[in-house]
This record gives C-alpha cells, structure tokens and sequence, in this order.
C-alpha cells in the first residue's frame, strides 16, 4: 500500500476565503494552475477554481475587486488524510469525478493536493488513465436557465444567416 503523501505535491499555495477572486486569479495564472484550497489558517474550509471565479463572479457580474473567495469558492470541499492509500484516493477521485484533492492530516490542516497528473507520473500510471476516462466521461449540460448570453444552440446572436451575409 502506498500513501498519497509519497506522490502528493507538497508546498501547495492556499488562500483565505477573505481574499479577493482578483487575488486568487493572479495566483492561478502565476502557477499556472486552475485551483487552490482556500483555509481559515491551516485549516481547509474550501476549494476554489478559475471556473468558480467565472460561473459565480463574472457571469453573476459581481465586482472582482471586492468579491471575496468565500463568495465563489465551493466549501466542503472532497479531500483526503495523507496516510490513505494512493488507490483508495484514486477510487475516491474517480467516483467523486475530480481532478485533484487537497491531501489534510488527521487535524485536517493541509499538507498537499493530489491530482491525476502527480498520480500518473508518481503512482500506477495505469489506474490514473481509467481514472481520467471515468472523469472525464461528458457530461449532458443543464440548458434549462441559459442567460441571453447562449444565443442559438450553435452559438453566434441566433441569426440563422451566414456571417457577412443578410437577408
């Protein structure tokens, strides 16, 4: 049995949930990454992405200056101990259909985050592909409260003409 914590990436950058979503924007793009644990100090009290900052925020049309994380974020997030095993979390992964997890100990203080890249390079890169192809299964959209913003189902205003074309 291997722990998580033997693949996990340590040294994770967290957030508070009264920072800004300017804030952990510019983090995003400085780490190149599309999610960081929001804590109350050490403690994990969310998870917040870059498609949080957009579905929650901006398409809300919320101020990013003054908008805070625990705005957007979403709380309780899944997470996993350190001492699991890497197939127990990959099982977890899988079912929870995720990408990553923020990786706490037994005071739930974080410790790393675990996603299917470090589980791929570091683990059973085998286990971590049939993880990703049931992770990545598509999803069938909700429709029901699209905002003026859709237009027509292929996009586009909803003219049904030709774009430099008109009727």
């Amino acid at each position: 049995m291997t722990p998580v914590s033997n693949v996990m990436t340590r040294g994770v950058r967290s957030m508070s949930p009264n920072d800004s979503i300017v804030l952990a924007a510019q983090a995003m793009q400085e780490l190149d990454v599309g999610a960081i644990p929001v804590c109350d100090g050490e403690r994990l009290v969310g998870m917040v992405t870059d498609r949080d900052i957009v579905l929650r925020a901006v398409a809300q049309n919320l101020a990013s200056d003054s908008t805070r994380l625990d705005a957007v974020m979403s709380p309780e997030p899944c997470w996993c101990f350190e001492d699991q095993s890497v197939e127990e979390v990959t099982e977890a992964m899988r079912e929870s259909q995720l990408r990553r997890m923020p990786v706490v100990d037994r005071d739930r203080h974080l410790v790393g985050i675990v996603s299917l890249g470090d589980l791929a390079v570091k683990a059973d890169a085998g286990e971590a592909g049939d993880a990703l192809g049931e992770i990545s299964e598509p999803a069938r959209p909700d429709r029901s409260g699209q905002s003026a913003a859709s237009g027509s189902a292929g996009g586009g205003s909803g003219n049904d003409e030709p774009p430099g074309r008109s009727g």
